[in-house]
């Protein structure tokens, strides 16, 4: 090989079986060589491909970064070059890597601080020798690693039963912290959907890669984070073209979703009601129809038209998007129709008189807890994202015997899929004829203020802006004094509106709140007559 590659001035390489026989050449260019591509999905999770990849170098070079690449990403058992004397062609070192299993991510929880990866170092380096003093038993060794990352993947696998194992991954031209913010929010949201979480990558780029978001060399060290660490799908912090998809897809081999997609699987998850899972379908249908696409080589396109467009009528690509369009078109009639019922029951409520208040917010800030413990119900409530989805409405009666309409609402979050928010306009309508918004607030998580723009930008959206608006801080349990006071400030001077702090969990921290709601609705107030009558 290394006569041939002096003669010749190219790169000379053979893959090797475990047996020791050639199942492979390749003839490269003096520079580089390039491997067979037998996709990562041929090879078991706990084994290497059984094949070692020996090839030449003429200029003098050690391992380089796209050998180690190689390595990793077709599985091989071996990486080996041999520098090739440039005098008289003859062999000189050969320097080699192989994988390691890798022990300490095999799990869930094991993303880096702020969401800033480490150095990914998968690869172990043998010591270099000239081919005569090669004596490492290299069937012992790769038996050992192979036994190694059977292990680890079983204890990984029992310790994380059920839920898909994800990469999340952030691309950014911003600023790193706020990007930093977004992801940890997007770990929150898989962790919702019961997703385990295995890794995070963010990349700061000066502009966003139209194909892949990311750069080849960050696509390449996700390729091999995902292996390593035996990843079923990868979540990017970003709503996905359905180019970006497609090539995503076919680089990783992997599931690749994004944010909204997210999203809109958590809603499916948590929608208990028929409105609320007719809701839910139209939202992800209308998702899906622009990403159902029509290759370029789509010879028997009825939508084509002219010469090769002829023929056999549709294709099964658009007999899915017309169904899909139909169905959409049923969706949307019917969630029409729940909206017309749902009309009604409002004009019956306005015709008694009786002042509407909505409970809006950020989701898992603390609303439901908070209707139950206003009007003793027993809606569902957990520490879950979206864990209300279907609207519910209950009498809360005030002093002087004054009664309210309490409307409890699905959460608010940033970045909210239009599709999500056209879909649930009929559920959302109920805002409308609020004569107060009672905007809970989480104060004890560290981006309340973000979080509170971004409520209030889907509120001005959506044209309830105009609506009185009470800000309620909850979760002040967990917080000093000075923070609230703090805090307090804080959003006053930023919103103007009226704020009062509470835990929902503590029934007596809501009497302030009781009262400035009662002043709100041009009403008298009297704690005791309130507490009396709830009694």
């Amino acid at each position: 090989m290394s006569e041939l590659s002096h003669e010749t001035g190219r790169q000379i390489g053979v893959l090797l079986n475990r047996k020791g026989q050639v199942e492979y050449v390749m003839v490269g260019t003096a520079k580089q060589i390039e491997l067979p591509d037998f996709g990562r999905a041929r090879v078991s999770e706990d084994r290497f491909r059984g094949l070692r990849c020996v090839h030449t170098h003429l200029l003098g070079e050690k391992l380089t970064q796209d050998d180690l690449t190689d390595l990793a990403l077709l599985r091989l058992d071996l990486m080996s070059i041999i520098q090739v004397d440039r005098k008289d062609g003859l062999p000189g070192l050969v320097y080699s890597a192989h994988l390691v299993p890798d022990a300490g991510r095999n799990g869930a929880g094991n993303e880096q601080p702020h969401g800033l990866e480490a150095e990914v170092t998968p690869y172990e380096y043998l010591e270099p020798a000239i081919p005569a003093h090669l004596d490492t038993d290299f069937a012992a060794l790769i038996e050992s690693l192979e036994d190694e990352m059977a292990r680890i993947r079983l204890t990984a696998k029992t310790r994380n039963t059920g839920g898909e194992r994800a990469i999340l991954v952030g691309v950014t031209t911003g600023d790193m912290d706020d990007e930093a913010e977004s992801l940890a929010e997007l770990k929150e949201l898989a962790e919702s959907a019961d997703v385990v979480i295995l890794d995070t990558i963010i990349q700061r780029r000066p502009k966003i890669d139209p194909k892949t978001l990311l750069g080849k060399g960050k696509l390449d060290d996700l390729l091999i984070r995902s292996m390593r660490l035996g990843a079923d799908l990868i979540i990017f912090d970003a709503e996905l073209s359905p180019t970006q998809v497609r090539v995503l897809s076919e680089a990783t081999e992997l599931k690749v979703i994004d944010r909204p997609q997210l999203i809109l699987d958590i809603f499916a998850q948590r929608a208990q009601s028929r409105e609320g899972k007719l809701q839910v379908e139209l939202a992800q249908l209308k998702y899906l129809l622009p990403r159902l696409v029509i290759g370029q080589n789509s010879a028997f396109s009825r939508l084509a038209g002219g010469i090769g467009g002829r023929g056999p009528g549709e294709t099964k690509l658009e007999t899915d998007r017309r169904r899909v369009r139909d169905r959409i078109a049923m969706l949307e009639k019917q969630v029409d129709n729940l909206g017309h019922q749902r009309q009604e029951r409002r004009k019956k409520r306005v015709e008694k008189h009786l002042p509407i208040i909505s409970l809006v917010g950020y989701t898992n800030a603390g609303k439901s807890t908070l209707l139950n413990q206003l009007t003793q119900s027993t809606v569902y409530a957990e520490k879950k994202m979206f864990a209300t989805l279907d609207p519910t409405s209950r009498r809360l009666r005030l002093p002087y015997d004054q009664e309210v309409i309490i409307n409890d609402t699905v959460g608010f979050i940033r970045d909210l899929p239009d599709t999500l928010l056209t879909a649930f306009r009929a559920t959302l309508e109920e805002i409308a004829d609020s004569d107060l918004l009672i905007h809970v607030v989480d104060a004890s998580n560290p981006r309340v203020l973000q979080q509170i723009a971004s409520v209030d930008k889907i509120t001005s959206d959506l044209h309830f802006g105009d609506i009185p608006q009470l800000i309620v801080l909850n979760k002040t349990d967990l917080l000093a004094a000075s923070e609230i006071e703090t805090l307090m400030r804080q959003i006053t001077l930023d919103s103007g509106a009226q704020c009062v702090a509470i835990s929902a969990i503590k029934r007596e921290s809501l009497r302030p709140m009781v009262e400035m709601v009662g002043e709100a609705i041009g009403q008298e107030t009297s704690l005791d007559a309130h507490f009396a009558t709830a009694q």
